[in-house]
């Protein structure tokens, strides 16, 4: 699967970015979606997690949708099989993120071209704890 194009500057950029609501998060520690955001939470990122049936996750108030968030969102991390992946991106444009990036094995054309149509970065097919890994350790 290809990946987007952007230089390591440029991701080093995105991953200045502090407030990443993670869409897809995860009780279960065992998966991606839960320890890719913890440990984010780690290298100092304010997580907030987006998912519906969870009320706290990692011990921070959990939210059923990315509506539902009330506070400034930089990136919208997403953990979400490609094909849902378009609603949730509809939604994250309301929320007017700097970036959304769709986690290692994502891709969805049809969803990033309308989040760049409004003015929004994607990454794609990449994970943020690998990136931030490679980056900066």
């Amino acid at each position: 699967m290809e990946r987007d194009a952007y230089s390591d500057d440029e991701i080093r950029k995105i991953l200045s970015y502090k407030n990443v609501a993670v869409v897809g998060m995860s009780k279960n520690e065992e998966k991606a979606a839960s320890y890719v955001p913890s440990y984010l939470m780690q290298q100092g990122y304010n997580i907030v997690p987006v998912n519906p049936t969870a009320d706290k996750i990692l011990d921070k108030k959990c939210y059923p949708s990315l509506h539902d968030v009330p506070e400034q969102i930089d990136i919208v991390d997403v953990f979400r099989p490609s094909e849902q992946v378009l609603p949730v991106v509809e939604e994250a444009i309301k929320k007017n993120p700097k970036v959304i990036w769709l986690q290692e094995g994502i891709h969805n054309e049809e969803a990033e071209n309308l989040a760049r149509k409004a003015g929004i970065k994607v990454v794609f097919n990449r994970c943020m704890l690998a990136e931030h890994q490679r980056l900066f350790q």
